[in-house]
Order: structure tokens, then C-alpha cells, then sequence
């Protein structure tokens, strides 16, 4: 009887502790996101909107977009300020960093982050970490830059708030890739005037015909990727082009289209047809 008794004691203690452990992590992620002065003055309110613990939490980790979200919800979080104010802003990850790189590049573009500027990378066994400055009259949306990031197959894991200005984000990507036009097989892709560089999926063509307007001085750049975003080939013609063939090569998933000295010299369209299936 008293084996019995010690043995249920020992696994009282040892879920208590267990859900105790889950509590405390719980906890301090909220209490790291939020104003010192907002949490103490809100602390029954916040002890009651994450009440249902099990809501925040997946395969034993934190679900930090979930605490943002219910923190942002209920009027919780800050991210506005007074003015504009510089902003640094650190991404890790463990995959490959050109492909990281490209990729996060991609995605603070698309939800509105154009003018940034590149202040640290270090990469070791475990992981690359790429970190940028800009100038913002607000904080990055996590649950915003989750939603780009949704579109390129990664996941938040983790955030890490140092204070109002400055945000680690622990990227999964894994699963990532490039969330970019696809070519099909006979099917026309028109790409309009642009100052940045096509990049197009081309991991299902064989040939691509490109046609240059009149009104262009296109001076074709054209460079193809492997799924990491490692350099196959290049192609470069100093001299003016109306119409170029390429016969794609067989690890190439991206392909970039440029010009060899400005895009500038792209006035009008490039129409491109893709043929022959992969």
C-alpha cells in the first residue's frame, strides 16, 4: 500500500511539475512581448485570456504566432510608435542561407519593407542568423510576416524581443520554398517593366523562347538556380536582343531574368514561351 501511495506521489509531483514547466514558459513568452507596465496593470485579464493553456502550445514548444495573435486581439500589444524609429531585426534559421536570404528578402518586400539595410550575418554548424536595420513607425507584424511566410511553405518558431526596436525571429524552413510565377507548358507569361530582377520557377520546362518589344534595348541576363538557390549558369549577351531561345538545364528550379547592364533599358514587355514538359 504505501509502494502504491509513493509510487501515485511521484507521479502527481512529476505532472505537476511538468505542467508547472509549461506554465512558466508560458508565461514569461507573454510577459516578453508586453510592457512591464501593461502587464502588471492587466495581469487578471491576461491570466484569463490564456486560461485554455493547451491552445498555446504545439509539439511541446511555444506557439508564439498564437500568444501574438491573442495578445493583439485584445489590445495587448504594441507595435505602433510616436515616430519613426530605427528598427533591427534578426532572422535565424539552420537551412541554406542564399536561399534564406532571397527568401526573407522576398517577403518583407511583399509586405512592405523596401528600404533596409544588411548590418550583420554569421553562419556555424547549427545556424545562420542574417540581421537588418531600417527605419519603420512601427514593428514588424509577426503574425503578418507568418502569413507571407505561409506562402513560401516556413514557419515562425520562435520570437525573441529584446525591446520595442529589436525582434529575433527563429525561422523553419524546411519545407521552404521560393513563392514565385511556375512556368507551364505552352502557356504565354508576359513580365511587365520592372526595376528588380524575373525570377520565374522553371523546374517543369525544357525550352523557353523570350521576344523583346522594339521599344526595348534588352541586353539579355539570364541566370539559373537549384533549389537551394546555388548558381548553375549564366547567360550574358552584350549585344541588343529581340528574341533569345534557352534550353533550360535539368537541376534548374529558378531562373532570373535580367538585363546585363540596367533594367532600365526594358521599356516595354518580355514575352516569354515556355515549352516542352519535364
Amino acid at each position: 500500500m504505501v509502494k502504491v501511495f509513493l509510487s501515485f506521489l511521484l507521479l502527481f509531483s512529476l505532472t505537476y511539475a511538468e505542467e508547472m514547466v509549461e506554465q512558466d514558459l508560458l508565461s514569461t513568452k507573454i510577459q516578453s512581448f508586453v510592457d512591464p507596465e501593461v502587464y502588471t496593470e492587466n495581469k487578471a485579464f491576461i491570466d484569463l485570456i490564456f486560461e485554455s493553456k493547451e491552445n498555446f502550445y504545439v509539439n511541446d514548444r511555444v506557439d508564439v504566432v498564437a500568444i501574438i495573435k491573442t495578445l493583439k486581439e485584445n489590445g495587448l500589444l504594441k507595435l505602433f510608435f510616436d515616430k519613426p524609429q530605427a528598427l533591427t531585426l534578426h532572422f535565424k534559421t539552420n537551412g541554406s542561407p542564399l536561399f534564406f536570404v532571397k527568401l526573407m528578402g522576398d517577403s518583407l518586400r511583399n509586405i512592405g519593407y523596401y528600404r533596409y539595410v544588411t548590418v550583420g550575418s554569421t553562419r556555424s554548424s547549427a545556424e545562420f542568423v542574417w540581421s537588418i536595420n531600417l527605419t519603420s513607425e512601427y514593428a514588424t507584424d509577426p503574425l503578418v510576416l507568418q502569413n507571407e511566410l505561409n506562402k513560401s511553405g516556413c514557419t515562425i518558431v520562435d520570437i525573441v524581443r529584446k525591446d520595442s526596436k529589436e525582434w529575433t525571429y527563429v525561422i523553419d524552413m524546411g519545407n521552404g520554398y521560393l513563392n514565385l510565377p511556375k512556368l507551364q507548358d505552352k502557356q504565354e507569361l508576359r513580365l511587365k517593366r520592372s526595376l528588380y530582377a524575373h525570377w520565374l520557377n522553371c523546374e517543369n520546362i525544357e525550352v523557353i523562347r523570350i521576344t523583346s518589344s522594339r521599344r526595348n534595348n534588352w541586353y539579355p541576363y539570364i541566370a539559373y538556380y537549384d533549389s537551394s538557390l546555388h548558381l548553375l549558369k549564366v547567360i550574358k549577351e552584350d549585344e541588343k536582343s529581340r528574341a533569345i531561345n534557352l534550353i533550360i538545364p535539368k537541376r534548374a528550379k529558378y531562373i532570373k531574368i535580367s538585363d546585363l547592364y540596367t533594367l532600365k533599358n526594358v521599356k516595354d514587355e518580355l514575352v516569354l514561351k515556355p515549352t516542352g514538359e519535364r
